[in-house]
């Protein structure tokens, strides 16, 4: 007899639950953005009123105009000569960029910390109100009211971080409470769009547009002596006989441009003198005034560099109005000021032994371009531009090389620059490849008060050959020069060099820029086939 099997049905064993609760999910931006984007409005807002308020003070007063002032005057000069080597006249834009990423990624970390630490948020708003206010106050043009700026934009900024970040739990979490304070999203739109409107209205503000009106309106008397105008050489990709403005070459430590309006301007001649003289804008027009053709160069200017221009200046004769004011024994320095604070340190015998040493007014015949000095500037023919050229000129005091150090002297750049024996290759640029035969190879040189009288080319080291030379008008402008080489194929090398006027051969030694100008043969390698 067969039994049928009993069938039982096999219980289902549920599966274990996760030991670990659900996560939550997050409506909108997470937490931690919202915190981050947070803590970058507020900076924004801070920063965009201390520019608002810094177009009331003073330009140059705002937090990140003078924290970045700061820094230029405190880096060490290979920094410095890195910064020009590599960025040129954007190097100031690049350390801007710099201050403002580095300030952003800080507001970000500083905005997820105080979500739940408010008190941390407050703390950093202050030490960076507090690091700007003094970076502000140690320039040399300050007043107390520079310190206004940053105050107030930190102060603006922790208002707006009470408000974005609310006192209560952030309960976005599925009910669950997330640690921290919520954030005012819509509050964040609102902070960064009105950061944004208040930025505008203070670069607006504080901006150019009133200089370059005035730049505009000024109307510059012809000269009552004239010097020579020089002719160039017409050889395809060699630098112009005379540099345009817009091309001019500008290495200065104004991160902000001082704004100074004719009407305005002072310029003080005291010190050592026996007749201390200040005369305005128009006083300095009403002299007779004097055009020349001048190249000046500036001492970061590496061998083979752009650091240099030839331009026709305007100006009051120095030497003229330095006997006027008398100087007296001992005062063998010429210290002249920038508007902001900028010193530079000139020997009185070279402005005044007949070099055409001038208060200058104008620049190819035009008022100074404002990053060029407007309303006036110093030219002093034969020194480097950081002990003889200063722009935005307000003050000029005879002194003593024993009792005062110019701006770069302090920091170890020689007390007097003359400018160095120099020449350049300007076409063909290297690493070109140059069809074999007939080439055109041309360049500049200068030896300012002394003149170019020779220039030579070599190739791969061979012999030196003598360059055709442009006609010239005086030793302190560059002289262009030319020579027809017959490139054989193969990889070449080009090397240049010029003797000055009084017989002084360049020197193919290379040297860095510091302290007192680079020397050595501008060498470029190229192809020709």
């Amino acid at each position: 007899m067969f039994h049928a099997r009993s069938r039982k049905k096999s219980k289902k064993i549920p599966a274990p639950t996760h030991p670990r609760a659900p996560r939550p999910r997050i409506k909108g931006m997470r937490p931690t953005i919202a915190a981050a984007s947070a803590g970058i409005a507020c900076a924004a807002v801070a920063v965009a009123t201390a520019q608002l308020a810094a177009a009331a003070v003073a330009p140059g007063s705002a937090p990140i105009a003078a924290i970045g002032a700061a820094v230029v005057d405190a880096v060490p000069e290979p920094v410095k000569e890195f910064a020009i080597r590599t960025f040129g006249a954007n190097d100031k834009l690049v350390l801007l960029a710099g201050i403002g990423a580095a300030l952003a990624v800080l507001a970000a970390a500083t905005g997820v910390v105080a979500r739940r630490r408010l008190w941390v948020g407050y703390a950093v708003l202050a030490l960076l109100g507090g690091a700007g206010a003094a970076a502000a106050l140690t320039r040399p043009a300050a007043s107390p009211w520079w310190a206004l700026p940053s105050l107030a934009g930190a102060a603006c900024g922790a208002v707006v971080l009470a408000l974005l970040l609310r006192g209560r739990p952030d309960r976005e979490a599925e009910g669950r409470a997330v640690p921290g304070r919520a954030v005012d999203r819509r509050g964040v739109l609102i902070a960064l769009a009105g950061a944004g409107i208040a930025g505008a209205a203070g670069w607006r503000l504080g901006g150019t547009g009133d200089l370059e009106a005035a730049r505009s309106a000024v109307d510059l008397p012809e000269p009552a002596s004239v010097g020579p105008a020089g002719t160039g050489l017409d050889v395809d990709g060699l630098t112009p006989y005379l540099t345009p403005n817009a091309d001019f070459y500008r290495v200065d430590t104004a991160l902000v441009l001082p704004r100074v309006l004719p009407e305005d301007y002072r310029l003080r001649v005291f010190g050592r003198v026996a007749n201390p003289m200040e005369l305005t804008f128009q006083d300095l027009l009403d002299r007779d005034l004097v055009e020349r053709e001048i190249t000046i160069s500036c001492v970061s200017n590496e061998v083979g560099g752009t650091l240099a221009g030839n331009a026709r200046w305007l100006g009051v004769s120095l030497a003229e109005l330095l006997a006027e004011a008398g100087p007296e024994p001992g005062a063998d320095q010429v210290v002249s000021r920038s508007a902001d604070g900028w010193t530079a340190g000139t020997p009185t015998a070279v402005c005044t032994d007949g070099r055409d040493a001038l208060i200058a007014v104008g620049m190819n015949g035009e008022p100074l371009p404002l990053e060029h000095g407007f309303p006036v500037r110093m030219i002093v023919p034969g020194l480097y531009g950081y002990v003889s050229a200063t722009k935005w000129l307000t003050e000029i005091e005879l002194s003593s090389f024993a009792d005062f150090d110019a701006y770069w002297v302090r920091r170890d750049w020689a007390a007097e620059a003359p400018i160095k024996t120099f020449s350049r290759i300007d076409t063909p640029k290297p690493l070109k490849t140059v069809p074999a035969g007939p080439t055109a190879v041309a360049g500049v040189a200068w030896a300012q008060q002394r003149g170019i009288a020779r220039v030579e080319v070599r190739v791969d080291e061979g012999p030196w050959n003598d360059a055709d030379l442009a006609p010239v008008i005086g030793n302190d402008t560059w002289r262009q020069w030319q020579w027809t080489w017959e490139a054989e194929p193969g990889r070449r090398k080009l090397e240049v060099r010029a003797t000055a006027g009084d017989g002084e051969v360049q020197t193919g030694e290379r040297v860095t820029p510091f302290p007192d100008g680079a020397t050595g043969w501008h060498s470029v390698v190229l192809n020709a086939e």
